[in-house]
């Protein structure tokens, strides 16, 4: 309809349209030839962005608030006069992850961390500038049960509610449906995970049969070879006469649990794995049976029972792998671990030191990672000395999908609340602890695996 009549013809016909059309819901409409448009909507103020370049929560360098750790920006080594070694760490505040603001400060010597959305993100900051440390932590709505600085106290209202949700929490973030990794019971406590690189690491096994290490440490090259060639006779055999490494080559898994949701629970005392049909990943079974198809259901479950099996094996002779052992090979492993021991320094004698007092602390954890397949791996663990300090559950192989995703299936099951620590010889670990912002300790000699001597105050694991 024009509202801009310019003659009384015009003006008549156009309200006699409008009649006509609004007739039937609003017969009273009344039409304005000369209507005011209204003005148009002025914009509202622009606001200014999140200002992250001037805050006070910049993200340090890699690695800086660990003094010691090897990063990127080759920072230099932890200095002397009593300083904390790789297991000790300090305050900061990061925001390394859109729409969360991490903030962490030691609490009696221990590194406390929590998350703040972005919506109040901007209040925070300000409240940092203009507050006190007290006013600051009050402001935020902070989860049940979150330790806070002993210099900041609680309003008496606040602290019944923080004691209701201590009692009331639930336990950490468990893993993926599929990934059954045994999550820690719901009581626990966890502060801090050390993820545990193998070979190199913790133990002396392929650069001796590479001679890297003889070349490295001076040693005769023919000696440390054969020492080497010995270990890796007995590791095979017990893998493949004990641990069913024979079926379970072709069918490497990243965790023991990883096939657990197959087994329906068979009792296997009884059970013969030599006639059970199963053969690696081509099934030999009868022909049109199912076991011949892999991944079908009856291969899956018997799959599921040797992982099963295996995992009660390593938990039966964990402490005493000799009795797996012929006589003669246990001779063998004995007289081997002296003189491996012997030609590498106490290298894995030093690298237990370090284990053991993480394995002391009762809200430290370690966790093994390695490049190597989980059944050689844990034939490995056993044959070293190292079934106590690493539970089965603990260990994980990073040959089918790597460390970063060995990474991430391990943060999903212990939680974003962890510290987690990567300790390794390898360009693998550090680029996956770099990935997910990891300190990565990194060790070359046996002084980097030695517990530091406890300071003035500042001890190992402080």
């Amino acid at each position: 309809m024009n509202s801009y009549a310019h003659s009384a013809t015009d003006a008549t016909a156009t309200s006699e349209y409008t009649q006509q059309v609004y007739q039937g819901s609003n017969p009273a409409v009344t039409s304005y030839t000369s209507q005011v448009a209204f003005p148009p909507l002025a914009q509202s103020t622009v606001y200014s962005t999140f200002p992250q370049t001037g805050q006070t929560y910049g993200l340090p360098p890699f690695g800086a608030m660990w003094p010691g750790i090897k990063t990127e920006t080759g920072l230099p080594e932890a200095p002397s006069g009593g300083q904390p070694g790789f297991l000790s760490f300090s305050t900061t505040y990061t925001s390394t992850q859109p729409g969360q603001l991490h903030y962490s400060y030691p609490s009696q010597g221990k590194l406390q961390t929590h998350s703040v959305s972005q919506d109040n993100a901007a209040t925070l900051s300000a409240k940092h500038e203009t507050h006190s440390e007290a006013a600051l932590f009050s402001s935020l709505n902070l989860p049940a049960g979150a330790a806070l600085p002993p210099s900041v106290a609680l309003p008496a209202g606040a602290r019944e509610q923080d004691e209701v949700g201590r009692r009331n929490s639930v336990g950490k973030a468990k893993g993926k449906a599929k990934k059954s990794d045994n999550p820690p019971p719901a009581d626990s406590d966890l502060e801090r995970i050390f993820l545990w690189d193998l070979d190199e690491t913790i133990i002396i096994f392929h650069s001796l049969l590479t001679g890297s290490y003889a070349q490295k440490f001076g040693k005769d090259p023919a000696t440390v070879l054969n020492l080497g060639l010995q270990m890796e006779e007995l590791i095979f055999e017990l893998a493949d006469t004990h641990l069913f490494f024979n079926d379970l080559e072709e069918c490497d898994q990243v965790h023991v649990e990883d096939v657990a949701s197959d087994d329906n629970g068979q009792d296997l005392s009884n059970y013969n794995f030599m006639a059970d049909g199963f053969n690696g990943p081509s099934g030999g079974g009868a022909a049109g049976a199912t076991t011949g198809v892999q991944g079908g259901v009856e291969w899956m479950r018997k799959l599921a029972f040797r992982y099963r099996r295996l995992k009660e094996i390593y938990n039966s002779y964990k402490g005493n792998v000799g009795s797996l052992l012929s006589p003669m090979k246990r001779e063998l492993l004995l007289r081997l671990q002296s003189e491996i021991e012997n030609v590498t320094d106490a290298w894995l004698s030093t690298a237990l030191k370090s284990l053991l007092l993480i394995q002391s602390r009762g809200k430290c954890m370690n966790v093994l990672v390695t490049t190597t397949q989980l059944v050689p791996a844990l034939a490995k663990v056993l044959l070293y000395g190292l079934g106590d300090v690493f539970p089965i559950e603990n260990i994980y192989s990073a040959t089918k999908i790597g460390k970063e995703s060995c990474f991430e299936r391990i943060i999903s099951r212990f939680g974003k609340k962890v510290t987690y620590v990567v300790i390794g010889d390898g360009r693998d670990e550090e680029f996956a602890a770099k990935q997910h912002n990891m300190p990565f300790w990194r060790i070359s000699t046996h002084g980097d695996l030695r517990v530091p001597a406890p300071s003035a105050g500042a001890g190992f694991l402080v």
